[in-house]
Order: structure tokens, then C-alpha cells, then sequence
């Protein structure tokens, strides 16, 4: 294989310096190359089984010869800042695997499921020699909408139980979805809430989106997902255009903020918030201006 010797602490190392800005980090960062290796998004919400999701498809792309790079996205308190940073811990069969490289990120406050990061670490992983990359993230607010941005493929993972928000998934999830998939499809009501989704996808001509059932814990159905994500679906030069200027807006945005610190913003809000005549949007336009 090509890249059969990866130094996963270089790698390590340069994800630690563009994470953190440290010296050298904007240097690093230009002289990445451009690169096909192909990133699936995994999203959806909490207790969806993401997380055993991911660790059943690194086992089936390991079992195709694929190194696999996995960035996973934890929250990060709005009170604390604190991430739980527990995915390696749920993939601990993996952890110690030669060719499998598992990077948990904080999102930090970032809206959404995505770090403002997140792009730029997920580039330097493309460029550092695996074949695949993974982006799985946390599945709250805006992140499914975001991990579209990033990701080649996008794979949205619901579980029966959320058949009562069926009618609202079509508004978010169907713009970004490449494929749906059903996990902990060995619960009641799972063909149920296959067939409504089916029927809410296929009243959309233009895009009939697969929808695959599985039982991540019990490794079942795994084999097929693994067909779709190693088939790398091409997305349409327009898409692809919308997600690089998506990616490009992101990053733009990223560095107008860099100098804004949330724990300071906090502790200068508190300090304001004292005086009688508090208003947020006049305290923002002052902050930035």
C-alpha cells in the first residue's frame, strides 16, 4: 500500500498546532496539497449509537485494507468549557490498531456540532497518508447541517424512537443526507419508521436517498454501509462548489474571530451586565468594533 508507514505522532503533533494556533500553524497549513482521500460525515442525535456506529465501519474498512483516521467531535459544556471526550473510549477496540488514528476534539462553544477547527484538522489528516477519514459529531442544532460543509459523504444516524420527529426531518436532514441509516434496527417499531422515512424521501424525485437498517452492537448490516462509503458517491460539481465556498466561509469566519476569547467575552458580559442599562446588541457592536 502507498502509505504504509504513517508516523501517527507527526501526525499527532501537527494536529496539536493547528488546533491550538501554536508558531507555525498558518505555514502548515498552506503547504497542504490538494487530496481525494474521501471524508465521511457521520451525524444525527444523541443515543443514536454514533459512536458504536463508527467503530463497527472502521472494523469493515479495516477488513477492505483501508488506514483510518477518525476526528471525533465531543460537546463542550456552555458552563464550564469542559468536553467529555469519551468516543475513544467507546472505540477502545480500535485505539491501539496500527492503522487506525482516533483524534477526539472539543467543539468549544462553536454553534452547532462542529469545532471551527474541524475543517482545518480534518485537511491535515487527508494529507497525512490514510485512505479514509471520519468526522463524527455530537448531532445537536446545526451540526448536521455543518458536517455537509466538510464532508464527502454525509450519513445521518436515527434510531425507531424518533418516530414521533419524522415529519420534521425532511426541513434539515434531507439538504445534506447522502444516506439514512436506522441503527438499533432490532427494536420495536423499527420497519415502521423505515417505511414513513422512505415514503418523506420519495416524495423528493430528484433525490432518492438509501436507507439502510443496522444493529451497530451486533455488527449487523454493517456490510452494506461499508459498500456505500467505499463506493465514494460523487457529488455534482455545483454541490461540490456550494460545500468548498461553505468550507472556505468557514474558515474566513474562524479567523475574524480568533481574537475573541468566550471565557473573556463571559467574564467581560458579567462585569457589564452589572450596569443597569445593559443591552447585548449594543454591548457586541462595542465588543467587535
Amino acid at each position: 500500500m502507498p502509505n504504509s508507514n504513517i508516523n501517527f505522532r507527526s501526525v499527532a503533533r501537527a494536529l496539536t498546532i493547528v488546533e491550538n494556533n501554536l508558531n507555525g500553524y498558518a505555514e502548515l497549513l498552506k503547504g497542504l496539497g490538494q487530496s481525494d482521500v474521501p471524508v465521511t460525515g457521520i451525524t444525527g442525535p444523541p443515543g443514536a449509537g454514533k459512536s458504536t456506529l463508527v467503530n463497527a465501519i472502521i472494523s469493515g474498512l479495516l477488513e477492505n485494507e483501508k488506514k483510518v483516521a477518525v476526528l471525533a467531535i465531543d460537546p463542550t459544556s456552555p458552563f464550564n468549557f469542559g468536553s467529555l471526550l469519551g468516543d475513544r473510549i467507546r472505540m477502545a477496540t480500535h485505539f491501539n490498531h496500527p492503522d487506525v488514528f482516533i483524534r477526539s476534539l472539543a467543539t468549544r462553544g462553536s454553534l452547532g456540532g462542529l469545532s471551527a477547527k474541524t475543517i482545518e484538522l480534518t485537511d491535515v489528516l487527508k494529507a497525512s497518508g490514510f485512505d479514509h477519514v471520519i468526522v463524527e459529531t455530537v448531532g445537536v442544532g446545526q451540526s448536521e447541517v455543518e458536517i455537509a460543509g466538510l464532508a464527502d459523504t454525509t450519513l445521518v444516524v436515527l434510531v425507531p424512537e424518533a418516530g414521533d420527529e419524522i415529519q420534521n426531518i425532511k426541513a434539515g436532514l434531507m439538504e445534506i443526507a447522502d444516506a439514512f441509516i436506522i441503527n438499533k434496527a432490532d427494536r420495536d417499531g423499527a420497519d415502521l419508521f423505515v417505511n414513513n422515512l422512505k415514503k418523506i424521501i420519495h416524495q423528493d424525485k430528484d433525490k432518492v436517498l438509501p436507507v439502510y437498517k443496522t444493529s451497530a452492537l451486533k455488527e449487523e448490516g454493517i456490510n452494506e454501509i461499508i459498500r456505500f462509503i467505499l463506493s465514494n458517491p460523487q457529488k455534482d460539481n455545483g454541490r461540490r462548489l456550494a460545500l468548498l465556498t461553505q468550507k472556505t466561509y468557514n474558515i474566513i469566519q474562524q479567523q475574524k474571530m480568533a481574537g475573541i476569547d468566550k471565557k473573556k467575552l463571559q467574564q467581560d458580559i458579567a462585569e457589564a451586565f452589572k450596569k443597569a442599562d445593559f443591552n447585548m446588541y449594543r454591548f457586541a457592536s462595542e465588543y467587535i468594533g
